[in-house]
């Protein structure tokens, strides 16, 4: 599990068009780095809403936003459509990315413990370091934490 201040490792993904994502890609930019369980969930459509409602700032500062989950890129499609979400959904069938970032473990379910996904977000400095963990994550309230922590 990479932690603050450690330098993330590059990794490629795929988003619904088969396209290749990698993070070495985007060395130069800030990136936010959003991990969800589960397309068209409740939790998971509202953070995905709240991201896409505030767009426009992360764009405006040429911040890239990426959203992972272990769902198949024909579901981000179907969701991204959906939703009419600007920004890209990357592929981790296998949970590499996300067992890498920490984001799977033991979380609760409506008062069940289960082994899944923790909804979590990482921003990534422009030199490739993390900068900042929000985990868990507030699905509804996550968003604002992230552009206020940019705003500082």
């Amino acid at each position: 599990m990479v932690k603050e201040g450690n330098k993330v490792k590059n990794f490629n993904l795929l988003d619904f068009l088969g396209n290749e994502h990698s993070l070495s890609k985007y060395l130069g930019k800030k990136v936010v780095i959003y991990i969800y369980p589960k397309d068209n969930t409740p939790g998971c459509t509202a953070q995905a809403c709240n991201f896409r409602d505030n767009y426009e700032y992360f764009k405006e500062n040429d911040i890239v936003l990426l959203g992972i989950s272990a769902d198949s890129q024909k579901s981000h499609e179907k969701f991204i459509n959906k939703y009419k979400l600007p920004f890209t959904l990357l592929s981790d069938e296998d949970y590499s990315v996300i067992k890498y970032f920490g984001a799977w473990g033991v979380r609760n379910v409506y008062g069940r413990q289960i082994k899944g996904i923790i909804r979590s977000t990482y921003l990534i400095d422009e030199k490739g370091y993390l900068e900042k963990v929000w985990h868990p994550a507030n699905a509804y309230k996550n968003t604002l934490e992230v552009i206020e922590y940019l705003n500082k």
